[in-house]
């Protein structure tokens, strides 16, 4: 597996039967693809979808049916379709059980920065606020560290904030930690991470307890 699926597949294992779950742009998107078999979890998508189903097969694509990132999704038994005002009233009204979003930073007290980068580009936020002020739970599925090896879990944000304490659970392909008063609790290992290299790559202090589980 290589680091986004490792990220995915363990995000999935958060969901529960009966969840209503919106899936961020990016990596959680693919956690649509692995649902647990047996589990009925309906995949809210901020654009007006409600059952999402993982991604279309190649040569199977229709370009009409799309997420909130525009990527070519598929609709499931009972899919429903409706406006962005009415899908949004559902994140307003505290209605998704969970949201697993990207992120560019997180840091020690679960703050939350995913949507813009000073100087550069942005068409906007998009649903992060709202999903991260409503929302029953946040998952931050990223990861661990940017392309050049910096940290992007620390012990401040520096970038804009999309939320203030948002964040419960951080995974990345490293390792689960999980925000505590405390501080980051490290939870699980990735498959053949260690602690000393999981500290190594994060920009605050852990709390560690061996002997520290594996994610799979």
């Amino acid at each position: 597996m290589d680091a986004r699926e490792i990220i995915a597949r363990r995000a999935a294992r958060e969901l529960r039967d009966g969840f209503y779950v919106n899936l961020g742009i990016g990596i959680p998107t693919a956690v649509a693809n692995y649902v647990p078999e047996g589990m009925e979890v309906i995949l809210q998508s901020e654009n007006g979808m409600l059952g999402v189903g993982p991604y279309p097969l190649a040569g199977s694509e229709d370009a009409d049916l799309v997420n909130a990132g525009k990527e070519t999704v598929t609709e499931l038994p009972g899919t429903a379709y409706f406006s962005s005002a009415d899908s949004f009233a559902m994140i307003r009204g505290g209605h998704v059980n969970l949201s697993i979003l990207g992120a560019l930073q997180v840091d020690r007290e679960g703050n939350l920065a995913n949507w813009m980068v000073p100087g550069k580009m942005l068409k906007g936020m998009g649903g992060a606020m709202d999903l991260v002020a409503s929302a029953r739970r946040v998952i931050v599925a990223m990861e661990h560290a940017t392309k050049s090896g910096a940290p992007k879990i620390l012990e401040a944000c520096t970038l804009p904030l999309t939320g203030s304490g948002v964040v419960d659970t951080i995974i990345t392909e490293l390792a689960v930690m999980r925000v505590t008063p405390q501080g980051l609790v490290l939870e699980e290992l990735g498959p053949e991470a260690t602690v000393e290299q999981v500290q190594r790559l994060t920009g605050c202090s852990l709390i560690v307890t061996e002997p520290v589980r594996r994610m799979f």
